[in-house]
């Protein structure tokens, strides 16, 4: 194993409960202390009182890993459900959520290739990536461009993976084509939008709270709001329907989307936020999205020359195997972004004591883009006093007010 760096700083802790607010004492000075690092912890499973931040053991490099020292983390709805515990076979708690950061390489382990101690990187993580360190394979490691910052790092790499796999690798994306997406102001959303603008002549139609119209409405062709019937709206534009349908939804969304499908069109799964209402798992809201699939018909599907899909980057990644397939797709996307043909949207930065205020505003699809743990971010006096007390979630259909709390409570903009 490589040499680790011997200039390592100790930060304060802050606790986030019902006393939180109160600076930790620095023990720096303390023997154990070096081997020690903040990570947010997920207790168990359910509300947003189950997340503090916490002193955790410092992870080593085992053979053919990286150690990578934190800078960024990325937030995403899949981490609401995690937390939640709405994810088939979850781990057993207390875990370190988060699938995906960067930062700087600390040191590697035996057997461990292309990599150098100081090397700027961003990662896939099989849980574990809230932390001030992380350990993760080295195949599941990138380096990254000059220019890229470490906030858009950690907006990069699962979201502009997916949809280039999703546009590219699954529909076959082409010239002349168009495509339906959900949560067009989300940071898929974005991606989708952004990746489509390469191909020449694509329609893209976008489904988004109308809050988030002035912001998202140049990276679309049409923007349609997620309240109203956009199947008609879309059939009126285009009387045949679309190519391509990106669900993040399910529910009811499954049967709508197969329905606005041109003959040789495809559908393709990659969420099921419709699940997530309140703050805790709804055993209701699980069966309402369930009751709500529309029942394929594989016959039907012959007759009407239509393919539905699914698609999980981290399945494919961490169960499936395909780290190969994946680096290929983001060397590919490395290049379109020094050709400043895509850049990741970032929303927010939040420090890691602030992940329960974070987690309330992309509950509550108030995001345009990427949300993002800054793990050097000090936590403002605010949330580290208020951040226990959360209200529940609105229910999914509803929009946040302009002028909500979640917004004036807001630590960084980016």
């Amino acid at each position: 194993m490589a040499k680790e760096g011997a200039d390592m700083t100790e930060e304060t802790e802050y606790m986030i409960d019902k006393n939180a607010g109160k600076e930790t004492a620095n023990a720096a000075e303390s023997p154990g202390s070096a081997k020690e690092m903040r990570a947010v912890m997920l207790a168990g499973f359910g509300g947003l009182n189950k997340l503090r931040v916490a002193k955790k053991a410092m992870p080593e490099p085992q053979d053919g890993e990286v150690k990578i020292r934190v800078k960024a983390c990325g937030l995403n709805f899949l981490d609401l459900m995690v937390r939640q515990g709405t994810i088939d076979n979850p781990p057993k708690t207390p875990l370190v959520p988060g699938f995906e950061c960067c930062g700087i390489v600390e040191s590697v382990g035996e057997n461990t290739k292309g990599f150098e101690i100081g090397d700027r990187v961003m990662a896939f993580v099989n849980y574990n990536a809230w932390a001030e360190v992380v350990c993760t394979p080295g195949d599941f490691v990138y380096k990254m461009p000059d220019e890229m910052t470490f906030a858009e790092a950690a907006a990069f790499l699962l979201n502009f993976v997916a949809a280039y796999m999703m546009l590219f690798e699954v529909a076959n994306l082409r010239e002349g084509m168009s495509v339906l997406v959900h949560s067009a102001g989300g940071g898929v959303g974005q991606a989708v939008a952004q990746l489509c603008s390469t191909v020449p002549n694509i329609t893209v139609f976008g489904i988004a709270s109308c809050f988030k119209h002035a912001a998202i409405k140049d990276s679309v062709t049409h923007l349609l709001d997620r309240n109203v019937d956009y199947i008609q709206e879309v059939k009126k534009i285009s009387p045949d329907g679309v190519d391509i349908v990106l669900d993040c939804l399910c529910g009811e969304n499954t049967g709508k989307g197969l329905s606005l499908l041109k003959p040789l069109g495809t559908y393709i799964l990659y969420g099921a936020s419709n699940m997530v209402t309140g703050e805790t798992k709804s055993f209701f809201s699980f069966a309402k999205s369930w009751w709500q699939v529309e029942k394929v018909n594989p016959i039907k599907l012959y007759e009407e020359n239509k393919v539905i899909a699914g698609f999980s980057l981290l399945n494919l990644l961490f169960k499936q195997g395909r780290s190969n397939l994946v680096k290929l797709v983001t060397d590919k996307l490395l290049c379109l972004y020094k050709q400043k043909k895509i850049k990741p949207v970032v929303d927010s930065l939040w420090a890691l004591e602030e992940v329960k205020e974070a987690m309330q505003r992309i509950h509550d699809r108030g995001n345009v883009g990427k949300l993002i743990l800054d793990v050097e971010k000090s936590p403002t006096p605010l949330m580290a006093n208020d951040s226990t007390e959360t209200s529940e979630a609105g229910e999914e259909e509803e929009e946040p007010e302009g002028d909500n709390d979640s917004k004036e409570r807001m630590p960084f903009i980016h």
